[in-house]
């Protein structure tokens, strides 16, 4: 059996991955990045990254900013020959220290974002998201009686009609803040009442800003850091409102959402 392959990622601050390999490759030798097959779309993309010597005996790869990943995960695997198997790549330390206040800097459109991270089986795999807009969550501050969220708005600004729309998933259901607004059209701060949220049959509220009244919404989420899944570790108290549970949650998408349930 073959011996695994750790690779290393180095992350700068222009959005340029930097792949190192404890190994030298010949010239034809590349890496595979291949997005996992999602619903719908019958050939995943792949993106190949020639490998170059760096002069120390490792390899290196260099993914640049552009052009941008597809939204979605994309496996590292390593291909030696033209026609060789590809092999799966395990992942070594990650250094993202760049990425950690990556929200400070406002983003153009389209918004793009890639985070490498460990997969659960220990494999090497970058986390992308590529959006016309986005709106950065900030502090998250819940409650007895309501939910108050901070957050920034990139690749678009924010007009004085814009307004905050949660819409319960799989439902007509909708609930329309209006929200405070930065003086720079950027920032903006809302508070959901979470009595509005209860009292219908609704579970799941997905948290969208519309900059004016004609725009297309923009999720609420947090992907400007160095967090590639954000569900499981950040998780928030639910506060008890006429009878039910109501708590703020990270989807598997890291997009913000408002979960209902009933004690017990």
């Amino acid at each position: 059996m073959n011996s695994e392959i750790r690779v290393t990622c180095v992350a700068d601050a222009d959005g340029r991955l930097t792949f190192g390999f404890p190994l030298t490759a010949p010239a034809s030798a590349h890496l595979l990045l291949k997005a996992r097959p999602r619903k719908g779309v019958p050939d995943p993309a792949v993106r190949r990254l020639p490998l170059e010597a760096s002069g120390d005996g490792r390899a290196l790869a260099v993914l640049e900013p552009l052009p941008a990943l597809e939204e979605g995960r994309w496996d590292a695997f390593l291909v030696r020959e033209p026609d060789a198997e590809p092999r799966q790549l395990t992942s070594g330390p990650l250094d993202l220290r760049v990425l950690v206040d990556g929200a400070r800097v406002d983003r153009p459109s389209p918004v793009a974002v890639r985070i490498p991270y460990r997969a659960l089986d220990g494999f090497l795999a970058v986390r992308a998201w590529l959006r016309p807009a986005h709106a950065e969550a900030g502090p998250v501050e819940v409650g007895d009686k309501a939910t108050t969220v901070t957050a920034r708005l990139h690749g678009t600004e924010l007009g004085e009609d814009a307004v905050v729309r949660l819409r319960g998933r799989r439902s007509r259901e909708e609930r329309v803040l209006g929200p405070s607004i930065d003086t720079d059209g950027r920032g903006l701060r809302f508070t959901v009442d979470h009595a509005d949220l209860t009292g219908v049959d609704v579970r799941y509220w997905d948290v969208h800003v519309l900059p004016t009244a004609d725009a297309a919404p923009v999720r609420v989420g947090r992907v400007l850091d160095d967090v590639a899944d954000r569900k499981h570790s950040f998780v928030y108290a639910a506060a008890y409102s006429r009878g039910r549970l109501v708590r703020p949650y990270y989807t598997v998408d890291n997009d913000l959402s408002f979960e209902v349930t009933d004690p017990g």
